[in-house]
């Protein structure tokens, strides 16, 4: 793609990386065909392609973000899906974030639009007031009706019964059992941990299992769901506490070494992957955030890694799991296969599910900002993943899991829960009932 950014624009290092991104697209159009929101739409102004005209012109023409183009780029998923379908190596990704950043600075958003995203901001990144938040939006539930469309998402995450906060919430470390293998600190999240505590659990079991000692530091939210909001100050906040909490436990950082950062839910895992590329230009955190980036890496792929070891007993060998491979999973980490591989090796009987490519329709707080488009794309979801008449979901991702196990009745459990049950853990309490 041609540009015309002058010199002056391009001593920005945000607008110079978007150029080069922008300069790589060959208008070719692959993308359409994978895009959740043009499959769904079917206007090209909400495909990979049509974004990024707008954007290459709001860009480089410094407009002030119009109403129209803002809704274009706010019901981008940033699913990465046209990344993968991309021959070019366009990094929408980083492109995308840098618009939304841009609009965040210049585009004054309706009152109830911009204070509705603050309170997200806020609550969620918080256990503590987020637990608080659930419990409020289930004594809700009743008078879902008479609440304005922007509150029923949320509404719609409460799970049936508020979990009190788990043991591996505090700040510890963890001994391996048996001969120590490996030493790693882990993500426990934020929304994670109050929305289901089975996974970090059965995480930290499976892992301490292996031989592999948990460092669980003194750290926040990842800053991905504020990134994707494009309040870039507070996501380098947020991010900043976390490169300082793990580094401190490199040998870089004078503490005792750590083989990787281990996470097991995949939007945080495809934001913390990319803390090197946000933090490049700082020179106070450019070199740590790419050490902690390069140490990342997701509990399946650290356990691939490893070597699954120990399968116990056959109370859930030939279990058909229906696997749904996160977009961040997939298209962000480029984590396909191993999940699988893993489930099959520990007995399970792993089905292929038809459109896998294609979102849920979660991606953060879309669900909750975006709920007619996430509504369609979990119907589509639940219908190709129903086709395969599984006895299971399995999925690596915690927004996933939400969004998908509010449009069926078949049980959604994490790739870690089924792993540590078939390697001699607590069989997953979603399959106790």
């Amino acid at each position: 793609m041609q540009t015309h950014f002058t010199a002056e624009q391009l001593k920005d290092p945000a607008m110079a990386a978007s150029e080069e991104i922008l300069r790589a697209c060959v208008h070719c159009g692959f993308c359409t065909a994978t895009c959740p929101t043009f499959v769904t739409l079917g206007d090209e102004l909400d495909s990979p392609r049509g974004r990024i005209y707008q954007i290459k012109d709001m860009l480089e023409n410094e407009r002030q973000p119009g109403k129209e183009v803002v809704s274009h780029i706010d019901r981008c998923l940033s699913c990465l899906s046209c990344m993968t379908t991309c021959p070019s190596g366009v990094n929408y990704m980083h492109l995308v974030d840098h618009a939304r950043s841009y609009i965040k600075e210049n585009f004054k958003r309706p009152a109830v639009d911009a204070y509705f995203r603050k309170l997200l901001a806020f609550v969620i990144p918080n256990p503590t007031v987020f637990r608080l938040s659930l419990i409020g939006a289930k004594m809700a539930r009743p008078f879902k009706a008479m609440l304005p469309d922007l509150f029923k998402g949320l509404l719609d995450m409460a799970p049936p019964a508020i979990e009190p906060p788990s043991w591996t919430d505090r700040a510890q470390v963890i001994p391996a059992q048996g001969k120590k293998k490996a030493r790693v600190a882990i993500l426990s999240g934020c929304a994670q941990k109050v929305l289901n505590t089975a996974i970090n659990e059965s995480t930290i079991r499976l892992l301490t299992r292996h031989g592999v000692e948990v460092v669980i530091a003194k750290h926040g939210c990842c800053g991905a769901l504020v990134h994707h909001m494009g309040d870039e100050p507070a996501s380098h906040a947020q991010a900043a506490k976390n490169i300082d909490a793990w580094y401190a436990h490199t040998s870089e950082g004078g503490g005792e070494g750590i083989d990787a950062v281990v996470i097991n839910a995949s939007g945080c895992g495809t934001t913390v992957k990319d803390y090197g590329f946000m933090f490049r230009n700082d020179p106070a955190y450019a070199e740590k955030a790419a050490k902690i980036s390069e140490l990342t890496k997701d509990v399946t792929e650290f356990l691939a890694g490893l070597g699954l070891a120990g399968v116990v007993g056959d109370a859930h060998k030939g279990i058909r799991i229906a696997y749904h491979s996160a977009c961040s999973m997939q298209h962000g980490q480029k984590i396909t296969a191993l999940p699988k591989e893993l489930l099959k090796t520990a007995g399970y009987q792993v089905l292929e599910v038809p459109e896998s490519h294609l979102c849920c329709g979660s991606a953060g707080t879309y669900n909750i900002l975006q709920p007619d488009i996430a509504n369609r794309l979990k119907e589509r979801k639940v219908a190709n993943i129903e086709s395969t008449e599984p006895d299971i979901i399995a999925a690596g991702n915690i927004g996933c899991m939400v969004q998908i196990g509010g449009g069926t009745q078949i049980p959604v459990v994490h790739t870690a829960e089924l792993l540590d049950w078939a390697t001699g853990g607590e069989k997953p309490r979603v399959l106790r009932v």
